[in-house]
């Protein structure tokens, strides 16, 4: 008897919502699928298995908070919120359409699992950092889970966050960078280099845990336990490729801004059958 996938389920989620994103993508004449394409599978298996959320009460004061700093990706955040059942799917159809909510940078405007406008870079994790700060001051359960960009590593407002977590202890706080090595104008080794982003991190004290940033078995193995440690805040560096699920997507900065259209619309359209 063949041995059974045990993440068949999340496979096929992640597949599908890839056919949401680019649906969405294609009908708003937007872009940035190959930011959305990098964090699929983190987003599955955040809101399948990590998350402490309801979408039936989605500001429960216990709920976990969930913030999209690379605010750009938002069309896999909209479908999973979709999918998860926190609005209609009907809802998707509006995504960067004149006068819709669906707006195509993460916007904080009453549309529920939305927890922050993050649109301008560098401000996820520290608004991130003052929710878990307020859980730990309010006595609350709940945790806050970022995930950020690797280029988002830029901004000098990330680097004070993460001094600010460590220093008050946080660990309620998650964050998850999208490592694909791209940001919007090239490498963030030939913008501004980086690395050793893992030292770096550990230097500022963080407990840290490196993953392969599509691997459903990796990224469990990772999470099963969190935080990573006691009194510390957990950050989990996944290495992603941008575009990831589609031959001609991936690794290709020219979707950070370009939409699939003519031949390139038909080889999506037949690799995520």
């Amino acid at each position: 008897m063949p041995k059974t996938d045990p993440y068949e389920i999340l496979k096929k989620k992640a597949k599908a919502l890839r056919r949401t994103v680019f649906t969405m993508i294609v009908s708003g004449t937007s872009s940035h699928i190959g930011s959305s394409y990098s964090i699929i599978e983190l987003l599955v298996y955040l809101y399948e298995k990590v998350l402490k959320i309801d979408p039936r009460k989605p500001y429960d004061p216990d709920r976990d908070r969930f913030i999209l700093s690379k605010g750009w990706a938002i069309s896999a955040l909209y479908a999973i919120l979709a999918d998860k059942g926190f609005f209609s799917k009907k809802l998707l159809e509006e995504y960067c359409k004149d006068g819709s909510i669906m707006i195509g940078g993460s916007t904080r405007n009453g549309l529920a699992g939305v927890e922050a406008t993050t649109t301008s870079m560098g401000h996820g994790l520290p608004l991130g950092v003052g929710m878990a700060l307020a859980g730990k001051l309010q006595k609350r359960s709940y945790r806050v889970v970022v995930i950020m960009g690797d280029g988002e590593s830029d901004e000098g407002s990330t680097w004070e966050a993460i001094m600010q977590a460590a220093h008050h202890k946080l660990d309620n706080l998650l964050v998850i960078v999208d490592a694909n090595k791209w940001q919007s104008f090239g490498r963030p080794s030939d913008v501004l280099n980086i690395e050793p982003l893992r030292a770096k991190w550990e230097a500022f004290n963080w407990e840290v845990k490196e993953t392969d940033g599509h691997d459903f078995a990796q990224i469990e193995k990772n999470l099963k336990k969190i935080p990573f440690a006691k009194n510390k805040p957990s950050v989990l560096i996944a290495h992603t490729t941008k575009g990831k699920g589609v031959s001609i997507l991936e690794d290709r900065n020219e979707w950070h801004y370009k939409t699939p259209r003519g031949e390139e619309r038909v080889i999506v359209e037949r690799e995520l059958v």
